[in-house]
């Protein structure tokens, strides 16, 4: 998240619902529609939708 001049990672997805669940913790309406769009989910450490136990 991006606010007031400063990044913050919101936490660790395990799965297409998390992401949605930390914007709403945020205050954001959020829906799993938003996980394709780069303005508002960055994928890192593999591609979009791919969750594995590590």
């Amino acid at each position: 998240m991006h606010s007031h001049g400063q990044d913050e990672i919101l936490g660790t997805a395990y799965s297409d619902h998390d992401p949605v669940g930390f914007l709403e913790g945020a205050c954001f309406a959020a829906s799993e529609a938003i996980l394709d769009d780069p303005r508002w989910v960055e994928w890192r450490g593999g591609p979009a939708h791919e969750f594995s136990a590590v």
